[in-house]
């Protein structure tokens, strides 16, 4: 006789008690992704370059207008709050102190991925695109590329640009800021 087992999912407001009564520590990488804790993969000092160098970049730009928030939580539902390498956040005067941006709040996200392009391919950027992330970025140090997806549907983004080095790369929601590939890539 077979045992069926039965997974538990979590909500982000018990992610949050986990946290709280010790059980998941700030030294804890693991982030809640439909449910599931989700452990991160190590940072590695190419991929740590890589997410400040675009947080420089991003920040010489965005001014007053734009947040920009280095792995820090989005809340995207009850049951995901992914931690993206970079975010690109309508300002708030809060800087969202009140509570984690959601959906609405993004103009671009950024998965930087030296290890983990495949998970971040196929299972981080289709949970952006269904929770309406206008924009995603995979830095795919591997590859030496920026893969940029677009236009969200609860299937997955409709458009994908493959960028190399050589060329330059600007988010839909804000074309003014614009990025070398070989800039991000090093």
């Amino acid at each position: 006789m077979g045992v069926q087992v039965q997974r538990r999912l979590f909500t982000v407001e018990e992610y949050h008690r986990m946290a709280e009564a010790g059980i998941l520590s700030e030294d804890d990488r693991v982030e809640l992704i439909e449910g599931e804790l989700v452990a991160m993969s190590p940072i590695g000092s190419r991929h740590a370059g890589v997410v400040d160098r675009l947080n420089h970049l991003f920040s010489r730009y965005a001014g007053e207008g734009i947040i920009v928030r280095v792995q820090n939580p989005l809340r995207l539902s009850a049951h995901s709050e992914p931690q993206p390498d970079v975010a690109l956040l309508r300002y708030r005067p809060d800087f969202y102190a009140s509570a984690h941006p959601g959906p609405e709040d993004v103009l671009l996200v950024v998965e930087v991925a030296e290890t983990s392009a495949d998970y971040d391919r196929s299972l981080k950027i289709p949970l952006y695109a269904r929770h309406g992330i206008p924009e995603a970025w995979l830095v795919d140090l591997l590859e030496e590329r920026i893969e940029i997806y677009r236009h969200p549907s609860p299937q997955g983004y409709r458009s994908l640009h493959i960028a190399h080095r050589g060329e330059t790369v600007s988010p839909a929601l804000i074309p003014p800021l614009t990025v070398a590939v070989d800039e991000v890539l090093g």
